[in-house]
């Protein structure tokens, strides 16, 4: 993808996200993060947890980390080309929700950019099964929302009230 393209893209992102703020419904857009250097396991488990949070309304953000045709390898694209496309659909996002369970670099960075640098509240989804313990700087940040779930089953109804918390509050979100 060109750098025209990527440009495209965060407009379009910003666009929409400009246009569910003149919406009478509390649709949000959402960043969603899960592994793909760490990892392609779970990637079927990523497209039902964004098909989720599109039904309930709202516009998802997710890249390529929900597509099955990438692999551990990643994307076709240009490093700098990925890295500022997911900036700018951080900076669109009103909120980010990162499947953690399977550690990865770029989820733990993308989830301190929405964090520290840009001040959007962040709901991170964990299997206790899936390895030994949660990192401590998810698990430690009091500011980060974590739900622990052992089936989807048990997670979708706990995600979407997590979500209500925010499309509730006063413009959608806490003060940033």
């Amino acid at each position: 993808m060109s750098a025209a393209l990527v440009r495209i893209s965060l407009w379009f992102a910003q666009i929409l996200t400009l246009a569910s703020l003149t919406q009478d419904e509390p649709m949000k857009t959402i960043y969603f993060a899960g592994a793909i250097s760490g990892g392609r396991g779970d990637v079927a488990l990523y497209r039902e947890i964004i098909a989720a949070i599109e039904a309930a309304g709202h516009h998802v953000l997710a890249g390529a980390v929900a597509a099955e045709h990438v692999t551990a390898s990643g994307e076709a694209l240009d490093s700098c080309a990925i890295f500022d496309r997911d900036l700018g659909w951080i900076a669109a996002a009103d909120l980010l929700v990162a499947e953690v369970s399977m550690p990865s670099t770029g989820v733990g960075y993308e989830i301190a950019t929405a964090r520290y640098r840009y001040g959007i509240p962040v709901i991170c989804l964990y299997r206790p099964a899936h390895t030994a313990r949660c990192t401590a700087m998810v698990a430690g940040d009091r500011e980060i929302d974590l739900i622990e779930y052992s089936e989807v089953a048990d997670l979708l109804p706990r995600l979407t009230s997590a979500l209500a918390k925010y499309t509730a509050a006063p413009l959608g979100l806490p003060p940033r």
